[in-house]
């Protein structure tokens, strides 16, 4: 898998017949090795261990329903008091981040109403606070602590 901009950890792989599979610890199975799972995979393992968010709050692949189509938000982060805090969209390394990219993870958030999304493709990283009473996004530098959520 290729290299990316975020911190290494200890992955487990296996091998069936021709397909690679990465062990999710989150999701407590093994699931096919794709560069979009690479980089959800980073960043679950890097929000648990840089983070401090506990692994009991970190949900990946939630299932959600928009407009009558169902999708899946890639990882949500929530609250101390179990509410959404925090939306991470990966995508492959190759993959440009772009404007469909951002609209993706806001239709999610219309549902969720976390207060912090990222939009990342393991290469750049795209972080944002919400603030529903003045109706704004706010881009960031840095994802604050998650006791400060």
């Amino acid at each position: 898998m290729q290299t990316i901009n975020l911190p290494e950890f200890e992955p487990v792989f296996k091998t069936q017949g021709q397909k690679n599979y990465i062990f999710d610890s989150f999701r407590k199975k093994f699931v096919t090795l794709t560069p979009e799972e690479w980089v959800r995979q980073h960043w679950a393992h890097f929000l648990v261990n840089f983070q401090s968010v506990p692994k009991t709050l970190l949900a990946v692949e939630t299932s959600l329903t928009f407009n009558n189509m169902k999708k899946r938000c890639d990882i949500l982060v929530y609250d101390k008091l179990h509410k959404p805090a925090l939306i991470v969209e990966c995508k492959a390394p190759t993959v440009k981040i772009d404007d469909k990219t951002c609209w993706q993870i806001a239709t999610y958030n219309f549902i969720h109403k976390a207060k912090y999304l990222i939009v990342s493709n393991g290469i750049e990283h795209f972080l944002f606070s919400v603030d529903f009473n003045n109706h704004k996004i706010n881009r960031l530098d840095n994802l604050p602590d998650f006791f400060t959520w």
